[in-house]
């Protein structure tokens, strides 16, 4: 002030004020080297961790003489130095430090197994243990290392599962006319490696003396003891079917097989169409060797002789083979044997269908003759089929036959084919036909 006895003159003051005025940035420039007298520290940077600092100057002034700063570090790091730094006049802190990643102890390599781990043992990492064959876990599989630099979850241990031994392959053949076969063993038995007890038995599959049908069945046994370990075996029972070439039916024929048809044991029987005969072997069966018995069947047209002495061996003919329409007339102008021809003309196919054959006797002896299409029969032997079936001669008259000679039915009227086809249809050897002439196909136009 101008009153203190060693303040500048009064106008030396002025003047000072005035220069300032005509320069701006001079107090800036005395407030910077003021400062560069300051004793200043380098600013602090922590590596994965942060300085939250405290300084008597203010904010702008954080690391001057005096400034204390607390050091902390990111999550999974831990501080190596000391948690607080003073900024000494030497223009150094007090000390060092560095924030380091945490790591657990290293995990001991278990006996029978080991683990694999994603970073080491360090913070967050996570390890999966293994086991080796034939041994079990115990504890936990994956453990992480965490912030306390503990490992989470139970140390792992590892156990030898209980011991179950399974048969070989069982491999057997289907029995004969079957798809299946029968098939034993001895039920495994467990060992446990520790105290010897067994809590249960499992079995996946058919049990032993089951019937295994054809092809590969896998079967497995699990054994269980007291700590919940498991020990598992498994096997095959393979069942085989022996077979033959598929065997067809003749040309105008049918074939009927048991089983399925060509495995061993099944028998396959075959007959043939109306108007034809079987040759060769009514039925042959799949043998062991793999061939069929017999003699390879065929259907040929059927050959009728007419040329014999009795009735009864013209009938034999048609045994098995043929139904029989029988129609007499004791004249050929006879209207309702007239009328009955007309009826059946148009009804040939059904009449074939059903494996009928008709058989005219027209005329009183001497002059009668018989018809069987278009061969006639002698006289004589007109006359015997009309005695031994008991056929009147001087009235109109049907009978009809089965497949076994049996007179089934008898019309003193002419019968419409309607009737006719609903009469046969019943024959129960004429419901197996429907069935195999459904199979096939076979019906009229």
């Amino acid at each position: 002030t101008p009153d203190h006895p060693h303040s500048p003159p009064l106008h030396l003051l002025q003047q000072l004020h005035i220069l300032m005025l005509r320069t701006p940035d001079l107090h800036t420039i005395l407030q910077v080297r003021s400062h560069e007298k300051t004793p200043w520290c380098s600013p602090i940077k922590v590596k994965h961790g942060y300085a939250n600092c405290r300084t008597p100057q203010g904010e702008y002034y954080k690391n001057v003489l005096g400034t204390r700063c607390d050091i902390r570090c990111q999550k999974g790091y831990e501080l190596h130095g000391p948690q607080q730094l003073i900024c000494q006049s030497s223009k150094r802190w007090s000390g060092k430090v560095l924030c380091k990643q945490k790591r657990c102890p290293t995990l001991s390599m278990p006996t029978n197994g080991g683990f694999k781990c994603l970073d080491g043992a360090y913070f967050d990492s996570r390890c999966e243990y293994y086991c080796s064959p034939g041994y079990q876990l115990k504890g936990d599989r994956i453990v992480t290392c965490m912030d306390n630099k503990v490992w989470s979850g139970r140390p792992a241990s590892y156990t030898e599962p209980p011991r179950i031994q399974c048969p070989s392959v069982k491999e057997k053949t289907a029995e004969p006319n079957k798809l299946t076969a029968r098939v034993f063993w001895d039920t495994p038995e467990g060992r446990d490696t520790a105290d010897g007890i067994l809590t249960d038995v499992i079995l996946k599959g058919l049990p032993p003396g089951s019937h295994f049908p054809e092809g590969d069945h896998k079967i497995q046994y699990t054994v269980f003891d007291r700590a919940e370990n498991k020990g598992t075996c498994k096997f095959l029972v393979k069942v085989r079917v022996r077979r033959c070439v598929k065997l067809n039916a003749p040309d105008n024929g049918y074939i009927k097989c048991s089983g399925d048809g060509n495995n061993y044991g099944a028998t396959c029987e075959f007959s043939c169409i109306g108007g034809y005969e079987l040759q060769g072997s009514p039925a042959r069966v799949c043998q062991y060797n793999l061939g069929w018995s017999g003699v390879e069947p065929s259907c040929a047209p059927m050959n009728l002789n007419v040329n014999v002495r009795t009735a009864a061996a013209l009938l034999d003919q048609f045994y098995e083979k043929r139904r029989l329409l029988i129609i007499s007339a004791p004249t050929a102008a006879n209207f309702f044997y007239r009328l009955q021809l007309g009826m059946l003309q148009p009804a040939q196919c059904g009449l074939d269908l059903r494996h009928v054959t008709v058989v005219e006797l027209v005329g009183i002896f001497p002059a009668q003759i018989g018809r069987i299409g278009v061969k006639l029969l002698p006289p004589s032997l007109a006359l015997q089929l009309r005695l031994l079936l008991r056929i009147p001669h001087y009235s109109f008259s049907i009978v009809v036959m089965d497949k076994h000679g049996m007179d089934k039915e008898r019309y003193p009227f002419p019968a419409t084919p309607a009737e006719l086809f609903a009469l046969i249809d019943n024959f129960p050897l004429r419901k197996e036909e429907m069935k195999l002439q459904a199979e096939i196909g076979q019906s009229c136009p």
